[in-house]
């Protein structure tokens, strides 16, 4: 019931933010934005929220371009849900070729008994030659049949190992941003909890970075979204290469990227912020197209050292602040939590 009412709730919340905004109520229209109104695939509603506050229309494209996020949330799942059957189906399919191994296996225990009893005594040669015979054709039957289940096995192993290798590939896609190929939001969350049990039970040290890219707005309302888009990948790319082994790249959301560094302490996680936001400062930003050069891209980069006891998203909280310290300070530059306490002792 409660489910029930719910429902309704977010089915009239949809349908009154279609018709404040002229959308067409059709089916397609009107899954997308119960879809937002329910607020449970957040890529969608920053996607949606921002084009609320950019005061843009609706249009076809804008609608098409929305429908995406809701296509790539069930995508993973529907792939689960198609990978399980065909996990089960194969495993029916071995359970099956053991069991018959089974049957086959007693089948010819049974006739090398009934050879024992029959050899008891003196047994004429006639009777020795036709147990003979009936042996060596059930032992013929029975490598028959073992050839059999081997390559059954066999086969089905290789099915296996072939739906494994999708499903690793399944889970992968589901923890990976599709557009910078860095670890998404869920991942992350993960890696964070993760660094923060080995501060607890080993007492190893981790910094976390906030990063996010300078006027990205205006590259978007300049040069349309597919160029945002290209600004993604390229910080992307950037945190790719300067972020290694044990330690996680990930966008956070929007243009926010964040950036987990394992057994990192303050100032050398400032030294690698440094790093990565002159890295970002170096590239041009080209567009396909065309192949004008758009301009330089900078990024504001908040860095926080994790505290013994604290919660996630404490840290997360401390080293935005950081971050928006960065930008108030004049963009493209890398603020450390002692730098903004100083700053903010000396206000």
């Amino acid at each position: 019931m409660q489910n029930s009412v719910r429902e309704q709730a977010v089915g009239k919340a949809a349908l009154a933010l279609m018709e404040s905004h002229d959308i067409a109520p059709s089916p397609a229209n009107y899954e997308l934005f119960f879809s937002y109104a329910g607020g449970k695939n957040a890529a969608l509603s920053r996607a949606v929220d921002a084009v609320l506050k950019a005061k843009k229309r609706f249009t076809r494209d804008v609608l098409d371009d929305l429908r995406q996020h809701v296509a790539k949330e069930h995508q993973p799942i529907d792939q689960l849900d198609s990978l399980s059957k065909d996990v089960s189906a194969a495993l029916g399919s071995i359970m099956v070729a053991l069991e018959t191994a089974g049957k086959d296996a007693a089948a010819y225990g049974k006739t090398l008994s009934s050879a024992i009893s029959e050899m008891v005594g003196e047994p004429s040669p006639a009777a020795v030659r036709r147990l003979m015979d009936g042996l060596i054709g059930a032992t013929h039957a029975m490598e028959a049949r073992t050839k059999m289940l081997e390559d059954e096995l066999h086969k089905s192993s290789a099915e296996v190992n072939e739906l494994k290798t999708k499903l690793d590939d399944v889970r992968k896609e589901s923890l990976t941003d599709p557009l910078t190929a860095l670890a998404n939001r869920k991942l992350f969350e993960s890696a964070l909890e993760s660094a923060i049990k080995d501060v607890e039970d080993a007492g190893e040290e981790f910094a976390l970075c906030m990063c996010d890219i300078d006027h990205f707005k205006v590259f978007n309302d300049t040069w349309g979204h597919q160029t945002g888009d290209q600004v993604l990948r390229l910080v992307g790319a950037c945190l790719s290469e300067n972020v290694k082994g044990r330690d996680t790249a990930a966008r956070y959301g929007g243009e926010e990227f964040a950036v987990i560094l394992r057994q990192t302490k303050l100032e050398h996680a400032l030294n690698l912020a440094n790093q990565i936001r002159g890295h970002v400062e170096s590239k041009k930003l080209v567009k396909k197209s065309t192949g004008d050069i758009l301009g330089t891209i900078t990024i504001s980069i908040g860095v926080a050292q994790y505290k013994p006891g604290e919660a996630a998203a404490d840290l997360i909280r401390r080293a935005d602040e950081c971050l928006y310290a960065a930008k108030g300070a004049g963009r493209n530059r890398v603020m450390g939590e002692q730098e903004f306490k100083s700053g903010s002792a000396a206000a």
